[in-house]
């Protein structure tokens, strides 16, 4: 038996992105991931590509980021199974903050049969986690912390099924707040390759929040059932992509001129 935490918060709305049977009997429902801000909206999300590999459903999406806004993922199993979420933000395990293949090996949290649930941020306790914000790369949890960059921007979300699934499982409710996000630090004094660098988005490790878990048992399949990857960036760098279409808006000759003659070129040097 493995142990893994539980966290369970009801009631929470989002739309629909549908799962997909595992070899073997299906999966009978859904499991969605969504993206929100503190305001309670979701994030602007552009699809990319949907396909199957070796028996788990992957699903990639573009995500345009909000800097200095604190986010929440949230998991809603509209499924009758308990499943197991790995769940990592650039690279990192949100539970131990290890690097993170996505495997059934990992800290993952568990969501009983049609219940939701919302992850603010990176667990420091078994009562408290440090907020999500949206942030420039160099002050990341990631980069600040690992020096690791190599799945910058990315929040990458594994489901499991379980192996026994007849095992009873205790909850704990958790209480959501919405602290402010720290501030971006000062971009002074960085190098040129850290300039190129700061225009990737990156997740930092905001204010603390009272989040309780409790420890169940939960033996996972050793392959996911689905993967998530949701690839954030800034609004420019998507434009500049071509992952939005983000025309100029071009000014009116006729009605957007000033208000008053200008002068002509050199009159006021005479």
């Amino acid at each position: 038996m493995r142990t893994i935490l539980a966290i369970i918060t009801a009631g929470i709305m989002m739309a629909a992105a549908p799962a997909y049977p595992h070899t073997g009997d299906g999966l009978r429902g859904e499991v969605n991931v969504t993206i929100v801000s503190d305001r309670g909206s979701a994030f602007l999300v552009i699809p990319h590509k949907d396909f199957w590999s070796k028996g788990t459903h992957v699903m990639k999406r573009y995500l345009e980021a909000e800097k200095r806004e604190n986010y929440g993922i949230i998991v809603r199993n509209t499924t009758n199974e308990k499943i197991g979420v790995v769940i990592a933000v650039d690279g990192r395990n949100i539970i131990s903050g290890k690097r993170s293949d996505l495997a059934s090996t990992e800290d993952m949290y568990i969501i009983s049969g049609n219940e939701n649930a919302r992850y603010d941020g990176w667990r420091t306790s078994k009562n408290t986690v440090n907020r999500f914000y949206f942030t420039d790369s160099d002050d990341s949890y990631a980069l600040k912390t690992f020096k690791d960059s190599s799945a910058m921007g990315v929040i990458a979300v594994a489901v499991y099924r379980e192996r026994n699934r007849t095992q009873p499982l205790s909850q704990l409710k958790m209480q959501n707040t919405s602290p402010a996000a720290p501030s971006a630090k000062s971009g002074a004094g960085r190098s040129a390759s850290e300039a190129k660098r700061d225009e990737a988005a990156g997740t930092g490790f905001g204010d603390e929040q009272y989040s309780p878990v409790t420890r169940v048992d939960f033996v996972p399949e050793h392959s996911p059932i689905q993967k998530t990857l949701i690839k954030y960036e800034w609004r420019e760098v998507l434009c500049r992509k071509g992952i939005l279409a983000c025309e100029e808006i071009t000014s009116n000759r006729l009605w957007d001129d000033s208000e008053f003659a200008p002068y002509p070129p050199g009159y006021r040097d005479r």
